[in-house]
């Protein structure tokens, strides 16, 4: 593949990533086709920067500087230690898929349970064919230079009318150190089918790495589909994810995302409503400590009428830490009898802690109940003192009053099993916290 010199950040040339990685990028001559316009376009605008008012709170050209090396694909002894974080961070019951690297790991997933209730290919596979999975409508940078990068990710596909008897985890496993694993998944739900899907980010024994990832999921008319993504990667790893979701009709859609770890982290989400009479859920909740930048940004496009969305983010935000929260609700002209609202609120641990919440309407039609929200404050002095007063010491108060925040948009997630186990998450970073 012939590509041009282009520099991140910090001035190392990307095109070194495609030289070196150049017989790792699957793909047909369409594929590379399509690699090497994703390129081109990366290279036009190089790293998000705060003068890009959509990264204004995130200027990866000063948090990250420069894209690193591809990680090699993974080894025995990276198998095996990937093999230990899937035991530690597997849910119960679950049918796994495991990318370790950003390569699919066969022998640590589940794919022959996944058979009978899900279609299952790898990125890799289904590039061989088709450069669909490479294309999107965004121009960020982030997502041209994953497409152009993308090793390997997922493709499902949950058939009209499937019930899934258990969640699917895909399980995103760093190994390596200071190098940078891209991933690309689609996930396409039919009609009338209910399914769970949950993303983890996790690290084993890595450090100072990149993630880089996108997920495109279409979900079907009639459909009931939760999606849960859970970043608990290493405290100086970077990780952007993007997603790109389309919902169908009559459809419920509850989404849930967790972040307690990386030194930068961005979630960025489009979601279109496409179809009428659906209602979409979306909570989340930062946990960030000592100098952990954690980003959501998020677009809600309401194109259709009689849609409901609602939107709960909690931020709980300790020493130098930063929580960055956009949320725009978008309302099409024909999108009529549209019901959407947004509420975030960050909990300030400190006195330097940090948090920029931006809520936006983009309202173009004249029948519409929409509203935001936004709250930045501390802890209770008041509620502090009466546990305090009552024996419990100041950090297991604190814990409690923080659990209770936080506790609105965890409650959101309706299988008992999982929510649990994002309970779990919380009160080990409050232990962490202590």
């Amino acid at each position: 593949m012939n590509v041009a010199v282009a520099k991140t950040g910090g001035g190392r040339a990307v095109s070194d990533l495609f030289a070196s990685a150049e017989g790792r990028l699957p793909g047909s001559p369409e594929v590379i086709a399509a690699r090497r316009e994703a390129f081109e376009s990366y290279e036009r605008l190089g790293l998000p920067h705060r003068r890009i008012e959509e990264w204004k709170y995130t200027d990866l050209r000063a948090l990250v500087g420069e894209v690193l090396p591809l990680a090699a694909i993974p080894d025995a002894g990276a198998l095996k230690r990937a093999a230990e974080a899937v035991k530690a961070h597997a849910i119960e019951g679950a049918r796994k898929v495991v990318l370790v690297d950003g390569v699919f790991a066969a022998d640590l997933s589940d794919v022959r349970a996944l058979a009978p209730e899900a279609g299952f290919k790898t990125l890799r596979e289904t590039l061989e064919k088709d450069a669909g999975l490479l294309k999107t409508a965004s121009a960020d940078a982030v997502i041209a230079l994953n497409a152009a990068m993308a090793t390997d990710g997922v493709v499902l596909s949950i058939a009209d009318g499937a019930q899934l008897s258990a969640p699917i985890q895909i399980i995103h496993i760093a190994t390596a150190a200071s190098a940078s694993a891209f991933t690309r998944s689609r996930v396409a739900i039919g009609k009338g089918a209910r399914a769970t899907i949950v993303e983890t980010f996790v690290a084993a024994e890595a450090k100072a790495y990149q993630v880089n990832d996108a997920v495109i999921v279409s979900v079907g008319d009639n459909a009931d589909v939760a999606h849960i993504r859970l970043m608990d990667d290493a405290p100086d790893a970077v990780n952007i994810t993007s997603q790109f979701i389309t919902v169908g009709a009559n459809t419920k859609l509850n989404l849930f995302s967790m972040t307690s770890g990386a030194a930068v982290s961005r979630l960025q989400g489009f979601i279109t409503l496409a179809g009428e009479g659906s209602e979409l859920s979306v909570n989340g909740v930062n946990l960030l400590k000592k100098t952990e930048h954690g980003d959501t940004t998020l677009v809600v496009d309401h194109a259709v009428p009689n849609c409901v969305s609602r939107e709960t983010f909690r931020a709980v935000i300790d020493d130098r830490a930063h929580s960055v929260f956009q949320g725009r609700i978008i309302v099409r002209p024909d999108a009529q009898k549209t019901d959407g609202k947004m509420m975030t609120r960050a909990l300030l641990l400190s006195d330097e802690a940090e948090a920029d919440n931006k809520p936006e309407l983009e309202i173009f039609a004249d029948d519409v109940s929409c509203g935001h929200g936004a709250t930045a404050g501390a802890l209770d002095d008041s509620l502090l003192f009466y546990l305090k007063a009552r024996g419990l010491p100041e950090k297991q108060a604190q814990a409690l009053l923080i659990q209770a925040f936080v506790g609105e948009a965890i409650e959101q997630i309706a299988d008992d099993g999982l929510r649990e186990h994002v309970i779990g998450m919380a009160e080990r970073w409050l232990e962490r916290r202590s």
